[in-house]
Formats: structure tokens, sequence, C-alpha cells
């Protein structure tokens, strides 16, 4: 019997399979670095992606958190936005790509609060993904008046 529980702590460790680097996945794996980069992953930020992938990918919310779990390993399996961000850009169109700023806006003022990593992110991947400062200043603007009160 001890032979078999020693056995079990000498098994190797099961690998955990990540979701593929699809547009899908590196979409809502930038969700989660625009959550996470200020060291801060709220609740408010989860749910909005949540809100995002569902909207995006007609999820209802247990596939929404599903995907955002997968999301979550892709995201720190793959530390590089720039590779997220071509991803994104080769696989969509420039109104997707101004609404993927759009969202990733969103995320950043789910949380009342823009920090300066979270705008530096936004500004690198707006950029990579060929949106214009002007249209980037235009969706950081309205996402944060849609996340004020009053």
């Amino acid at each position: 019997m001890f032979d078999r529980i020693l056995a079990m702590f000498h098994q190797e460790a099961s690998v955990t399979k990540l979701p593929e680097a699809d547009a899908q996945h590196a979409m809502g794996a930038l969700l989660v670095r625009a959550a996470k980069i200020d060291k801060a992953y709220l609740f408010e930020e989860i749910e909005q992606i949540d809100d995002v992938l569902a909207h995006l990918y007609a999820l209802n919310p247990v596939q929404a958190a599903k995907m955002r779990a997968e999301c979550e390993k892709l995201e720190e399996a793959m530390p590089d936005t720039d590779a997220l961000s071509t991803i994104l850009h080769d696989a969509i169109g420039i109104a997707e790509r101004e609404a993927t700023v759009a969202a990733l806006w969103a995320v950043v003022f789910a949380d009342g609060v823009e920090a300066e990593a979270e705008d530096a992110l936004l500004h690198q991947v707006a950029e990579i993904l060929g949106v214009s400062p002007e249209v980037s200043k235009r969706l950081h603007d309205e996402a944060m008046a849609a996340h004020t009160p009053g």
C-alpha cells in the first residue's frame, strides 16, 4: 500500500494542455494581460473579460468563463505581447482591430483606474494592430466615459 502511495508522488505531473494560439484565444489572452498588468486582477476585470468574450463569440456565461480560463493559461505561457498582437493583426480586419482596442480599454477601466502600465500596453497593442493613435485615443475616451460614474 505504501509503495502505491509513494508511486503517486513520483509520477510525472500531468501537463496542462494550452489552447491553440488562434485569434480568439490571442484576443482573450490580451484581455487578461490588460487586466493583470497593473498587478491587480480584480473581479470587475474578470467580469468584463467574460462579457467581452461572450459578446464577441456568442458564448453563454459558463462558456465565456471557460474560455477566459484557457486564455489565462495562454497569457501566462506566452509572455510576448507582440506575438499575441500579431496573431490578431494577421487574422482580423481593421474594424475588428479597433473593436479589440475598444474591448481592451473597457477591461482597463473596469476597475475604475487606469495605470501607467495599462496605458503603455494598450498603446503597444494598438500600434501593432495598426490602429492609429487618434482612433486609439477616441476609443480610450469612450471607454473612460462609459466607466465613469455620473
